[in-house]
């Protein structure tokens, strides 16, 4: 018991971060269950200039966005996933200067439903962020003996 005590508070705000993307990559397997599926679609559609059909990059970016959660909450090749998921996090971002108009209301400042989404990313970014400081910092002190 006191492991499990140990490994999840060593590795909450992975395992958290790692809950999201799982949820919300998994949803992305279900055509229109996803609160953001069509931004995704249209985004994935622009960014990759059309050559990807928009039924297969949601699937990619489902099965990378579960993956991602799967290898955060398992603890499995915390550095590459973390990077991966930095990556992934910041094209979020895209749709800003994509699709303006559809994450802001009358002023830049009143964001829309799918707005707030995307800006909920930062937090997810500073997580990511703090989490490979922290994964650093490990293996310093690992490899420093």
């Amino acid at each position: 018991m006191n492991s499990l005590k140990q490994f999840l508070q060593s590795n909450i705000m992975a395992i958290s971060i790692g809950i999201v993307y799982l949820w919300f990559g998994v949803l992305k397997f279900f055509p229109d269950l996803s609160p953001a599926d069509s931004l995704a679609k249209n985004t994935m559609y622009e960014l990759t200039f059309g050559l990807v059909p928009s039924n297969v990059s949601i699937i990619l970016l489902a099965i990378l966005e579960t993956g991602i959660g799967l290898f955060l909450i398992f603890n499995l090749y915390r550095r590459a996933t973390i990077l991966i998921g930095l990556a992934h996090i910041l094209f979020t971002f895209t749709p800003l200067f994509l699709f303006p108009e559809q994450l802001f209301n009358n002023t830049p400042f009143e964001l829309t439903l799918l707005g707030q989404y995307i800006a909920k990313n930062l937090i997810i970014i500073s997580a990511l962020i703090a989490l490979l400081n922290e994964n650093k910092a490990k293996t310093r002190r690992y490899y420093s003996y």
